[in-house]
């Protein structure tokens, strides 16, 4: 098994001092196989020296060059084969012609090259001990075994130098290779891993702002109208006080009623947020997706399920005549029910719309209609000039009733519009999808 340098860059310090032992035991492995091969091929040389009159120290170092070849093996696996088949005539290099044959088959050179090489290993030897047997049969008159032993011996011995070696090369290298992709799956599987962490970090933390969002609109829905109207009947009861003093206890009790209310729909917001667990952080540090999105998912439904409805808008739209608006209902259709989040998204939006009328534009004549159609709900708040009236009742604003108006509409889908009339008044206009 081998590694690249880049892949041994990458690699952290443990692997990389594995990969350090590897070389260097492989470098070992291969410079005592090129010893023994050279040493084998030096001793087979004197051999073939004597037998074709060649000088021995030439066939000696030859048989010495010949079998050190081995060292390269790793790199050149096709030249040390190609330099055994020629080597084959001579009778020399058989552990070469061994371990060559291995380390080609276990190799990645592709299988045709392989075979090719194989056979013509096998070919070269099963010619050469054929004629070699042949000589020594033909040479010794007295043994005779026959026909079928020259023919027989050259096939065992060609498919014993080559079949075990490339086999056995075969399985080696099936096996590396199937690690191989073992290993790399198994990164691939750990960076997914990775991605999908990250991802569902990101996710539960789109998670917990979306809450956030939704959480402060309902808190600014909640609280900016209740306490509007208490401002404002706060102001007409310090007006009336010395003058009407059964107003002024009128208007007292309104305000009770008015932040009794207000409180009593906090209660209600942060028990739903206590029984969703939405915003609870787990001991791990890390936030599990699917515990923040059910319990995001729980906590908006049951606020939803909770929250106000259609129906209830001429009572919102009588409190706001309570504190002294002079506002008119007008109601296009027969009323039907809709689904929770579009019910409670229409009533906040004309909630909000009657808000900023008692902050920016008290004593203005109000408008509420809707219209409930085959499709779709309208709603419209508009408001008149404030000729002659207190333009402002000095309520603080923060600028987030339009933004959040605007968010809820359009997250159902719906479309959502704003702006100031030609009369000097203002329009606040919604249409939202009757079905989800």
């Amino acid at each position: 098994m081998t590694a690249t340098g880049a892949d041994r860059e990458a690699a952290g310090p443990t692997t990389r001092g594995y990969w350090w032992w590897e070389r260097r035991r492989s470098v070992a492995l291969d410079v005592g196989l090129a010893l023994v091969s050279a040493l084998e091929c030096a001793l087979e040389g004197v051999e073939f020296a004597g037998a074709t009159g060649l000088p021995v120290p030439v066939a000696v170092v030859f048989g010495l060059l010949a079998g050190s070849v081995l060292v390269v093996r790793r790199r050149w696996p096709i030249a040390v084969v190609l330099l055994t088949i020629a080597m084959t005539p001579a009778e020399m290099g058989f552990l070469m012609t061994l371990v060559g044959l291995y380390t080609l088959a276990a190799s990645d050179v592709p299988r045709r090259i392989t075979v090719v090489l194989t056979g013509m290993t096998l070919v070269g030897t099963f010619i050469v001990t054929y004629v070699r047997l042949r000589q020594s049969v033909t040479a010794n008159v007295d043994f005779g075994p026959g026909d079928w032993y020259v023919p027989l011996m050259s096939v065992f011995m060609a498919l014993g130098l080559t079949a075990p070696a490339v086999l056995f090369g075969l399985y080696i290298g099936a096996r590396r290779r199937l690690m191989e992709s073992l290993r790399e799956r198994a990164d691939s599987l750990e960076r997914e891993l990775s991605l999908l962490a990250d991802r569902a970090e990101e996710r539960a933390e789109w998670a917990r702002t979306e809450e956030r969002g939704r959480i402060a609109r309902e808190m600014h829905d909640v609280v900016a109208h209740r306490v509007s109207l208490m401002v404002v009947h706060a102001a007409a009861l310090q007006a009336v006080a010395p003058k009407d003093p059964a107003k002024a206890v009128r208007n007292a009790a309104l305000v009770g009623d008015m932040g009794r209310q207000a409180l009593t729909e906090l209660r209600e917001m942060l028990g739903v947020l206590r029984s969703g667990d939405a915003l609870v952080a787990p001991p791990a540090g890390r936030v599990p997706l699917a515990s923040v999105g059910r319990a995001a998912a729980a906590a908006a439904a049951a606020a939803t399920e909770d929250g106000p409805r259609l129906r209830e808008v001429e009572a919102l739209v009588a409190q706001s005549r309570e504190a002294g608006m002079t506002v008119e209902l007008s109601v296009d259709g027969e009323l039907r029910p809709y689904a929770p989040e579009v019910e409670q998204t229409a009533y906040r939006v004309v909630q909000e719309a009657l808000t900023n009328v008692h902050k920016h534009a008290a004593g203005a004549k109000t408008w509420v209609r809707l219209a409930h159609r085959g499709a779709e709900v309208a709603m419209q708040v508009e408001n008149g000039p404030t000729d002659g009236v207190t333009a402002d009742a000095g309520l603080p604003s923060g600028g987030n009733g339009l933004v959040g108006m605007r968010e809820r509409v359009v997250a159902l889908g719906g479309v959502f519009v704003s702006g100031p009339t030609e009369a000097g008044g203002y329009r606040v206009s919604a249409v939202l999808p009757a079905a989800l």
